[in-house]
């Protein structure tokens, strides 16, 4: 289910004189209060169907209006009516008060808080639980537009909404799982959660998820963070392991993703191999993750490139003894750069020759791969 768009608020279109136009926007500014007053009243004094038309036409109105507007009809004293209609058992009544909350709430942070501190949240969390689709997608819309607020985290996080947001992004929408991973990654950042608010069964359904996305984007973004999360705990890695092409998808991520999912995927194959190299080691290998961190150590950020030098150091065959650090062969390469071009021009020229040697290693890599697949018999196939 899409979102409402919002759009900027402006008075009715009507032939007017440069004179004319502050009387004219007066007059609309005037007419605006009026209305909102109206259905502030409709809305607290109203039976349940006028509860249910005044909260359908605020959202009509705040849809097409400034962020001024939404602040007036807060002032108004419309929230905390809207969120008792969200405990009523009609449906109807639900759905109006939740869309109303939601318009509101959109770049308002004043407002955001405001419908947490009136008790918005568990009757949220109740309807993430409904079989509703429609109803549970609005309800995950809300939450992650509220969760957007630092004081809000703490309440959500705590109110057990986590867990449920999960199960969508096995059941949802396309919409729907984005608003939940998105809302997920919100919470994540909470620094006074006092407990992880993910488990390990979030694990296969992000690891599906981003292996349908394109690895440079925004949600691929967010869902690698949440996994590189997932991989510091037992539970996590041996999920990331157990799920079919959970590792291969985090290598494809090192390989093809923006700047930040590449430093998050890194740092859950670097958290999986620190955890018991013995275990993870050769799983890493076997899914061809040596080229993309060697890109990594050359074009990713300044923590990715720490983590991509650390992960390589932990998958050569000797780490401790016989390794030749990544820093040692910098060095050199800048050596030989300062020699050849002087050392005015010795940092682009050593920059040029690592990724000279990625690019080699790496087509030496899917030489190796194609050859492999070219002497595999039939037999040798695994069955889909």
């Amino acid at each position: 289910m899409g979102h409402d768009q919002e759009e900027e608020e402006t008075p009715p279109a009507t032939p007017t004189t440069t004179a004319s136009k502050d009387q004219e926007e007066e007059t609309w500014n005037h007419q605006k209060q009026t209305l909102i007053v109206e259905l502030s009243e409709k809305l607290i004094t109203g039976d349940l169907q006028a509860k249910i038309e005044a909260a359908r036409d605020i959202r009509k109105v705040v849809r097409k209006s400034s962020v001024k507007t939404r602040s007036k009809f807060a002032a108004a004293g419309v929230i905390q009516p809207l969120v008792f209609m969200l405990l009523s058992p009609n449906l109807d009544a639900r759905e109006a008060s939740l869309l109303a909350l939601l318009n509101l709430a959109v770049r308002n942070e004043r407002n955001k808080v405001n419908i947490v501190t009136a008790g918005a949240v568990p009757p949220l969390v109740e309807l993430l639980k409904l079989q509703n689709s429609g109803l549970r997608e609005l309800a995950t819309a809300a939450i992650l537009t509220l969760s957007a607020a630092a004081p809000n985290k703490p309440t959500i996080a705590a109110s057990g909404a986590a867990p449920l947001l999960v199960q969508i992004l096995s059941s949802g929408s396309v919409q729907g799982k984005v608003d939940a991973v998105t809302a997920l990654h919100n919470l994540s950042t909470c620094k006074e959660n006092s407990i992880p608010i993910l488990d390990a069964k979030a694990v296969s359904p992000l690891i599906n998820l981003l292996k349908e996305c394109k690895k440079y984007s925004k949600f691929a973004e967010k869902a690698t963070a949440l996994l590189e999360i997932l991989s510091k705990s037992e539970e996590g890695r041996v999920a990331i392991t157990d799920t079919d092409g959970g590792i291969l998808t985090l290598v494809e991520t090192v390989e093809d993703g923006s700047l930040v999912s590449m430093q998050h995927a890194v740092g859950a194959l670097l958290s999986l191999c620190k955890s018991c190299r013995e275990k993870y080691r050769e799983l890493i290998l076997k899914e061809g993750a040596i080229p993309g961190l060697l890109r990594l150590t050359v074009d990713g950020t300044n923590i990715a490139q720490e983590r991509a030098h650390t992960l390589l150091d932990l998958l050569r065959d000797t780490p401790q003894e016989k390794k030749l650090a990544s820093s040692v062969l910098k060095k050199i390469v800048y050596d030989i750069a300062t020699r050849v071009d002087g050392a005015d021009k010795a940092a682009e020229t050593a920059k040029r020759l690592l990724e000279d040697m990625v690019q080699r290693s790496m087509e030496l890599s899917m030489n190796r791969i194609q050859h492999r697949a070219a002497s595999c018999t039939p037999a040798k196939v695994p069955s889909a």
